[in-house]
């Protein structure tokens, strides 16, 4: 796989969401098949760390962006900050959710996550979409989930940022495949990672952000989505089995025991 990686989706990567979880897990997972990555986050400490691990770990290159992408300069700093380098992936996993009642957090916060799990990810791909397809060559990733088919009540903007994804994704898979370009849209379910703190979950089963990754490292170029993990799998084919209005009331169910909202 790892030959497959970097000559149809090399020399570089850029890698959103990569100072932990399921970002780095992607970047850990290039750098190894021996494509070079840009890593973008928030986090700068997390970042250097990352890569000087990297770094040590395999002979490629590294460039860090640090860049809040809830805010068009941290976006603006990613497309300017790789106009020089020959992309031929980028893996959007940036993203954050919440759990509670919709009116119970403020505006703000819905905006905030919006801006990154949407609009971002939007400009992104639009701009990265751009190149790869001029280049007639190259792969995106965008992050998905579980949740985005289906409205889900208690993370119902969550669930709605990434209904919007999965449609994109499904869209574009089709519309740039004649020029080379492939794209997959990633939807695991509970995944074991920092996410849950965030979003106010506690997640005690489901896939590693290693699994996510490997996983759909492997299906890029051969399917359009894929889900990771074993639970994720179960759970999907459940669901899909059921009406929509059902699906709706079962992923209540699912949030009132995953979330912590007014638990003591």
């Amino acid at each position: 796989m790892n030959q497959r990686l970097k000559s149809r989706y090399g020399p570089w990567a850029i890698v959103t969401g990569a100072s932990s979880g399921i970002g780095q897990a992607f970047a850990t997972e290039l750098a190894t098949a021996g494509l070079n990555v840009v890593l973008v986050a928030r986090n700068e400490s997390a970042l250097a760390n990352l890569e000087l691990i990297l770094r040590k770990a395999h002979s490629v290159q590294i460039r860090v962006i640090v860049a809040d992408l809830a805010e068009s300069a941290g976006v603006i700093s990613v497309i300017e900050g790789t106009k020089d380098l020959e992309i031929g992936l980028l893996v959007a996993s940036a993203g954050f959710g919440s759990s509670g009642p919709f009116l119970a957090a403020d505006i703000a916060e819905h905006q905030n996550m919006l801006s990154v799990n949407c609009d971002a990810l939007m400009t992104l791909t639009h701009t990265i979409g751009a190149r790869l397809n001029a280049q007639r060559r190259g792969g995106v990733i965008l992050l998905s989930s579980l949740l985005a088919w289906q409205g889900v009540p208690n993370s119902a903007v969550y669930a709605a940022s990434k209904a919007f994804v999965q449609s994109l994704a499904e869209g574009l898979s089709l519309e740039w495949k004649s020029n080379g370009v492939d794209v997959l849209s990633c939807a695991p379910g509970p995944v074991l990672t920092a996410f849950e703190k965030r979003a106010n979950m506690t997640i005690k089963a489901g896939a590693t952000a290693e699994q996510v990754a490997k996983a759909s490292l492997r299906a890029l170029g051969k399917r359009s989505v894929v889900i990771p993990g074993v639970l994720s799998k179960v759970l999907s084919y459940s669901l899909f089995t059921c009406p929509r209005p059902w699906r709706v009331h079962i992923m209540k169910q699912v949030m009132a025991g995953l979330s912590n909202y007014g638990k003591s």
